[in-house]
């Protein structure tokens, strides 16, 4: 990539397409959960220092989709703030079954699969 993304919602679209791949966006979804339950976990019952665990539960499984399955860069280097935040809408998207619409403004191609696995 080349040029600056400058507004978020062009950049939404081009982490969409980043993340075409249905495993890929799979294992995201398992670790937007992973880092929600150590923050959860460290803040509720404890020790707190486990807090401190919750970037390696979110970016483990993410970016091993990036380098192995994806096989790109993860938008992360370049836009930390936006990529953390779209791990969590492209999730929430998914659970309430409006992620479609999304993929195919994207230009991302879908699966035949079942809504509740794209």
């Amino acid at each position: 990539m080349s040029e600056r993304i400058e507004s978020y919602g062009a950049f939404f679209l081009f982490y969409l397409r980043e993340h075409a791949r249905p495993l890929t966006r799979a294992l995201h979804y398992a670790a937007a959960f992973a880092s929600l339950a150590v923050l959860f976990y460290g803040l509720v019952i404890g020790p707190l220092w486990l807090v401190l665990l919750m970037p390696l539960a979110g970016y483990g499984l993410a970016w091993f989709a990036h380098f192995f399955i994806e096989k790109n860069r993860p938008a992360t280097f370049q836009y930390p703030g936006w990529s953390l935040i779209s791990d969590y809408v492209m999730t929430w998207l998914w659970l309430t079954g409006r992620l479609g619409p999304w993929l195919d403004k994207a230009g991302v191609a879908r699966s035949k699969a079942p809504a509740h696995q794209r």
